[in-house]
Formats: structure tokens, sequence, C-alpha cells
């Protein structure tokens, strides 16, 4: 329940986000986001800037960096594609690396199953899908693998939240120009209008950020690895459920069949993987 709880703050989170892309940007809404998640992780953590080398700050510096681009085309590719067609495509970042974790031969079929998930996304034909925002959501997958592989490096070198702290803040700092050159019109001048804006913007970073990753800390402590990666795995069919409901953003059929192929994938990858299906499915911002 907590697993689930958790996927369905982040959906909601990001349907927040999308109805306050006309003011704010999709840049604008990741600068915001990625600042008060900064901001409450600094708070909880208080990390110890001290005593740390070079390779430990190269790691944190990587994983900042990741994040930021990372929320940036996910937030890009939401304002082109439906939100579970853009966690479908987005998913295929942690899933690749789960099948590359696994080892095994039949680790094919569950990518061939994905494959055909990803082409029933586009009815048959990927025209009826926005081409840029494809691209935005391929090049998040991508940034989600490797914020996977540097939040482990940044997990090994900090003690608890503290890696995620400063990786956050190096996150939230390099959004910070992006954003304010998009959200800046829509946040001036300052006003009630602007605290609301604001307001609801640290409620998304809440949402998809804060409470997600409480709830997982909590759950690891009562589920194995194995079991948490599996309900992991269902983000593309809560995203396309939130998208419904929150967006009224319709799937055809097919787009179903595909969102379902690309679970049903990333079920069969992770349990393939054995123990290292963790490390390789579970987002830590």
């Amino acid at each position: 329940m907590l697993v689930v709880a958790g996927l369905a703050c982040q959906e909601v989170g990001a349907s927040l986000a999308v109805l306050l892309f006309p003011q704010v940007g999709a840049l604008g809404m990741v600068m915001l986001r990625l600042v008060f998640s900064a901001l409450i992780l600094l708070a909880v953590s208080r990390p110890r800037v001290r005593g740390h080398d070079r390779a430990a700050w190269g790691a944190v510096m990587r994983l900042g960096l990741a994040l930021a681009v990372m929320n940036g085309l996910f937030y890009l590719a939401l304002e082109r594609l439906p939100l579970g067609v853009t966690v479908t495509i987005e998913v295929l970042g942690p899933l690749t690396l789960s099948i590359l974790a696994s080892r095994r031969a039949s680790a094919w079929l569950w990518a061939a199953l994905a494959l055909a998930g990803v082409v029933a996304l586009g009815g048959g034909g990927w025209d009826r899908l926005d081409l840029v925002g494809v691209l935005f959501a391929l090049g998040a997958a991508a940034m989600w693998a490797l914020y996977i592989l540097s939040s482990a490096r940044v997990g090994a070198a900090f003690p608890k939240l503290d890696g995620l702290a400063l990786a956050m803040t190096v996150g939230a700092l390099v959004s910070l120009p992006f954003g304010i050159a998009t959200a800046g019109p829509g946040l001036a001048p300052f006003g009630l209008h602007t605290l609301g804006l604001l307001g609801l913007g640290a409620a998304v970073a809440v949402l998809s950020s804060t409470l997600p990753y409480a709830f997982e800390l909590v759950a690891l402590r009562r589920l194995q690895a194995s079991a948490f990666a599996i309900l992991m795995s269902l983000a593309p069919a809560t995203a396309a459920l939130a998208g419904l409901v929150l967006l009224g953003q319709r799937l055809s059929a097919l787009e179903v069949v595909g969102v379902a192929l690309v679970v049903a994938a990333s079920i069969g990858a992770v349990r393939a993987a054995g123990r290292r299906a963790r490390d390789v499915t579970a987002p830590l911002g």
C-alpha cells in the first residue's frame, strides 16, 4: 500500500505540474520542483559538506546534473504527450538496466515485449504521437538510467539522505537560469498570485519527491527488494490512470495494450534481474 501510495503521489504531482505549465512553463515547473525539493531535503538531512573527497563531489555533481536534465526532459515531454505515454516511454531507461543486469538469454524476451509495447503506443503508427515529445521522453529514459547509476555511487559515498540533498541542490542551481527565463513573466509582479504559484510548486515537490521517497524507505523495511521493484514497475499504469482521471487524457485501446506490455516486460525483467532489481528500478528523486 505504501508503494502504491507513493506512485499515486508521483502521478498526482505530475498532473498538477501539467496544469501549471500555461503559467510557468515546463522548465519553470522543473525549477520550482527541484528548488523546493532541495530545501526540504536540506532541512531534513542537514548534510555535512566537509570530509568528502573529489570523487564523492564529482558523483554528487553528476547526479545533480542528471536530476535536472531528467526532470527537464520529462516535463518537456509532458507538454506534448499524455502522462501515461510519457511515463511508459521513460520507464524504458530502468527497464533496459534491468535487462542488462539479468545477464540471461530470457532477458531479450522481455526486451522484445517492451519493444512491442512501445510500437503499440504509437497506435500502429508513430505519426499519431508528437515526435519531439517522444524524443524528449526517450531522453528522459536515458537520463533516468544515468541517474540510477549515479545515485548508487552517491549512496555509497554519503550517509543517509546527505548525498541526495546535495545533488538535489546542484540540480536546483542548474535549473535556475532556465526556469527563471521561462517562469519569470508568470511569477512577476510579486503578489498573491505569485505566492499561489509558489505554493503549488511546493506541493508538486512534496507529491513528486518527498512523500514517494519517504513511503519507499518505509516500504523497503517491510518488503523484499524484488517485490518492491515489481510494484515500482506499475508506474506506467498508474500514470495512465492519473492522466485519465485528473487530466482527461484518454488512451486508445492499442495504447492501453502498449502500456500493459511495457508493465509486463518490466515485471519480467525485474524478476530475471533477481537481487539487483532494486538498484535498477527505484528512483530517488
